[in-house]
């Protein structure tokens, strides 16, 4: 039953969210909206910025089962950085395109959307970490240290993020496959093993 209730303050949420914007809603907008007093809601969240990150993890939930799918694939390390990154860019275009005035926060307000990576890029990183260890292990990959470089590769990649969404760079004749593509090389090329 708490986890019914919970879940259920998440979807009412992250619906109210969508369509009223997070600025105009109340907690009390929720609780109303649930079906359950204010009080009961503070038992679960203390805030509205903590609700707000609940349905962010909710929402990227989904993105990290799709990036773990890739890495569980029995495909070269290569195709798995290609599929992460078409995956992660294609997967953050649909989460942030599906919640309606979320999409305008995640355009306007920057912190709002770092506060929101914070709460994923740890696992996106460790995902990474894991197809960069097992193509050093292959020998397939040069890296000396694979945390830092799957810090760096994903910052680049939350970098482009609104890029992406947004299509800005179609105006340089960049579409979003070409940024999908040119960034995997970019990546590949970097910690590429060159062949001798």
């Amino acid at each position: 039953m708490v986890k019914k209730t919970r879940d259920r303050f998440i979807e009412v949420a992250r619906q109210l969210f969508a369509r009223k914007g997070v600025e105009n809603t109340t907690m009390y907008d929720i609780a109303s909206a649930s079906d359950k007093g204010r009080r009961t809601i503070y038992t679960y969240f203390k805030s509205k910025r903590d609700i707000f990150n609940a349905v962010i993890e909710r929402e990227t939930d989904q993105l990290l089962e799709k990036l773990q799918e890739i890495v569980n694939r029995k495909i070269s390390p290569e195709r798995k950085i290609e599929e992460y990154v078409s995956c992660r860019f294609e997967t953050m275009k649909e989460i942030v395109s599906r919640n309606g005035s979320l999409r305008a926060g995640f355009f306007r307000d920057v912190r709002k959307v770092d506060r929101a990576r914070k709460l994923i890029s740890k696992k996106e990183i460790a995902l990474l970490c894991d197809i960069l260890r097992e193509g050093k292990a292959l020998g397939t990959f040069h890296i000396d240290d694979c945390v830092h470089t799957a810090i760096i590769i994903i910052h680049a990649i939350h970098g482009l993020d609104v890029p992406y969404i947004r299509d800005n760079l179609i105006e340089q004749g960049i579409s979003k496959q070409m940024l999908k593509d040119y960034l995997s090389d970019l990546i590949l090329n970097g910690i590429k093993r060159c062949q001798t």
